[in-house]
């Protein structure tokens, strides 16, 4: 019986034992991290990916880290201190870009295990349907959101963390903040880019 050229054949498929296209011999794991011959197919260097930046809205994940209590309910809120390009340190949120051929569950826990640590331990959520959804304009006032590097879309999401966290990558430090406390007024107003807006939206859809 004559298969597709994508199609997975079954053992029985009279072409099962073809080579089926350019990537053959890539596994996720090359997607992520690259390959010993160079990058998988289809994925750009830094410069290519400035230059795409420019051009293309890019696809990112938004993971707002919370601590819960024995009933489920959001009671700590984690941030992250980074360090600017200018030199100044900003608070904001777990966060990156999808990668190519990586799927969202896949991104989600890249990027918390990036930003947080590989024991943060984060429950990642069953339901793919993000709490809201952000575009960031590199040219301020089009949108309550806003990054100079690129137009961004960001599906947000709240992951639970169970585990111990440690500042990795760019951040300096991962604090949390009581959502019942007197310093989460505070440390909203020191997220730039609109990422307190994306912290109160997670507040508001987890009551």
């Amino acid at each position: 019986m004559p298969v597709l050229n994508d199609e997975v054949p079954d053992e029985g498929d009279f072409d099962a034992g073809r080579r089926r296209g350019e990537f053959d011999d890539i596994t996720p794991e090359d997607f992520i991290r690259g390959s010993a011959g160079g990058n998988p197919p289809g994925w750009l260097d830094s410069a290519r990916v400035g230059q795409v930046r420019r051009q293309v809205p890019m696809v990112y994940v938004e993971v707002v880290p919370v601590h819960t209590d024995e009933f489920g309910r959001i009671a700590e809120i984690g941030t992250l201190l980074r360090v600017s390009d200018d030199g100044s340190v900003d608070r904001t949120l777990v966060a990156g870009r999808v990668l190519y051929h990586e799927s969202l569950r896949e991104a989600i826990a890249r990027n918390v295990a990036k930003d947080l640590g590989p024991l943060a331990l984060p429950a990642l959520p069953p339901n793919l349907q993000p709490f809201t959804v952000a575009e960031f304009f590199p040219t301020p006032g089009l949108s309550e959101f806003y990054d100079a590097r690129q137009h961004a879309v960001a599906l947000c999401y709240v992951v639970p963390i169970a585990g111990d966290c440690q500042p990795q990558d760019e951040a300096l430090d991962v604090e949390w903040v009581d959502v019942n406390g007197p310093r989460l007024a505070t440390m909203l107003d020191q997220m730039a880019g609109g990422h307190g807006r994306i912290v109160q939206r997670a507040l508001a859809w987890a009551e």
